[in-house]
């Protein structure tokens, strides 16, 4: 079972009654069947409750939930043959970023995203899904060769942004994620990018300049931390859940402001509660606008794509 936020403390507590019930009922041989669905049906009231009303911070609280499935997971349930690769032919390779080719439903693609860990030992070993320069520049180069082989690429964004130490300010951590940004808005092959978790700053953008942008239910996208939005403008990082609301960062405001195409729901609690579940809804939503882009000529697409971010932030403005 997936450890609970706080905020899920009064449906942990109903289903340990339930399972209580239902062990005491099979030791002792009697009959608590009424019992039992009462507290179910008040337990789904309850998980109704909370899941309908979710606050902003809330919802990052399940985006950064160490249970999500990340990247790797996403591949293994929606793609056959993955071969990944390695390096960015100038410096090295970035952990924090994964890369490579593989077959989205019989279908040759690349597949690039961030790669966050499930445990402490995984995160620091991938820097916990902040990539260096070298991360972007592996996938450029993966860009680059999927335009040359006529492959559509597939993102998975799951970052709280690009790691700004002084070792990746040296090597180019801003050249890096603009130059990624440049190579996507000229790219002739189809993009779809998917916000699976945290898509946070210049980090997450790096990989956000696709012809399609999905994001999970629960995922959340900004230019910032709640966390950091608090500490600059109010000298109070503590105002992390009001910054939450004012910064806009669910997948609900990001696609009322034009950014998100589509919104993929998620199973009850999060894609972590049930992984298989989200994949499918994912894998659904990925084939519906891959079909509908690969019919798309590459200049069609290039001058879309180009026309769609330009339009980013008019309606707000309106």
């Amino acid at each position: 079972m997936a450890a609970s936020l706080e905020f899920e403390k009064p449906i942990e507590e109903l289903e340990i009654k339930i399972s209580e019930l239902r062990k005491f009922s099979k030791e002792k041989g009697i009959d608590l069947t009424n019992e039992i669905a009462i507290l179910e049906n008040r337990a789904g009231e309850v998980r109704e409750s909370i899941y309908g009303n979710l606050s902003s911070w809330q919802k990052v609280l399940i985006a950064r939930h160490s249970e999500r499935p990340n990247a790797y997971d996403y591949i293994g349930y929606l793609f056959t043959g993955f071969f990944e690769l390695f390096g960015d032919r100038l410096y090295g390779d970035d952990p924090a970023i994964v890369g490579g080719i593989a077959r989205f439903r019989g279908r040759a693609v690349t597949i690039l995203g961030h790669l966050k860990g499930k445990d402490t030992k995984e995160n620091l070993a991938r820097n916990f899904g902040m990539a260096h320069p070298e991360g972007y520049r592996k996938a450029i180069r993966l860009m680059k060769q999927a335009e040359k082989f006529k492959r559509p690429v597939i993102c998975f964004i799951d970052t709280p942004g690009a790691y700004c130490g002084m070792g990746a300010e040296e090597r180019g951590q801003s050249e890096a994620i603009a130059r990624s940004i440049l190579t996507m808005a000229t790219l002739k092959v189809p993009i779809i990018t998917v916000v699976i978790g945290e898509g946070g700053s210049g980090g997450a953008l790096a990989f956000g300049v696709g012809d399609r942008i999905l994001m999970l239910e629960h995922a959340v996208y900004s230019v910032i931390s709640p966390e950091g939005y608090a500490s600059i403008l109010w000298k109070d990082s503590g105002r992390n859940q009001e910054a939450a609301e004012t910064i806009k960062i669910t997948a609900q405001d990001i696609l009322s402001l034009g950014v998100a195409d589509m919104i993929v729901p998620e199973p009850v609690g999060g894609a972590h509660r049930d992984p298989a579940a989200a994949a499918e809804q994912l894998g659904k939503a990925m084939a519906e606008n891959m079909d509908e882009l690969l019919s798309i000529a590459p200049e069609i697409l290039i001058e879309g794509r180009y026309n769609k971010f330009r339009a980013i932030g008019r309606a707000s403005l309106l």
